[in-house]
């Protein structure tokens, strides 16, 4: 129904923006990554998400697609609600929480409020188990050949890849995006920044 609202941003207020869009105020539940943002009175865009319930329709919105493709993902493994999304989305960047992800790394998970091991773990094991179906990584390294890039380890490249998937780009974006970037002589998250920039560029 709606893909993204621009306008003024007329409120903020902890996991809350209100976006003016021609004297319609829209309440958006969002992140605290979205919200640093955003300053009252300047021009703001949220892509978002309709949840509707028997009970109440909400509109959740984020600043980047990036951020909204995440979302969507948390919100569909088992047990995890918009709540609980968004806390998770509000303690680190889409960035770093698609590398814990891909890493298994339970403990950035749950440094979210209200996040306990359990749910870390389910996000973790679902995530990565729908990335393993849907995602050919075994001749990852295979598309760089004679690109002029060093020669690295495949489940580093495999774990970019996978990060890059949680946010919602596909096969072909993210080879394009990798090409060219120093695989070797940097860190993982550091290769999944550089290659989200290009994106963003292009």
């Amino acid at each position: 129904m709606f893909y993204y609202l621009s306008g003024t941003v007329a409120h903020v207020a902890p996991y809350l923006a209100v976006i003016d869009c021609g004297g319609v105020g829209y309440a958006c539940k969002t992140t605290n990554y979205t919200l640093s943002g955003l300053k009252k009175g300047d021009k703001g865009k949220l892509f978002t998400y309709l949840n509707v319930r028997e009970d109440a329709m909400e509109l959740y919105g984020f600043a980047t697609q990036e951020e909204l493709n995440l979302f969507r993902q948390l919100i569909s493994v088992s047990g995890v609600g918009p709540k609980a999304a968004l806390s998770i989305l509000s303690a680190s960047t889409p960035a770093n929480l698609a590398l814990s992800i891909i890493t298994g790394d339970e403990k950035a998970l749950t440094c979210a409020q209200g996040i306990g091991k359990k749910i870390a773990q389910r996000v973790i094991l679902e995530l990565k188990d729908k990335l393993a179906k849907g995602q050919d990584l075994s001749g990852a390294g295979e598309s760089y050949g004679g690109s002029g890039v060093t020669v690295i380890p495949e489940n580093k490249l495999s774990e970019a890849t996978a990060a890059l998937a949680v946010l919602g780009y596909s096969q072909g974006e993210i080879n394009l995006a990798l090409k060219g970037i120093d695989l070797d002589g940097q860190s993982l998250e550091q290769i999944i920044k550089q290659a989200l920039k290009k994106m963003m560029k292009g």
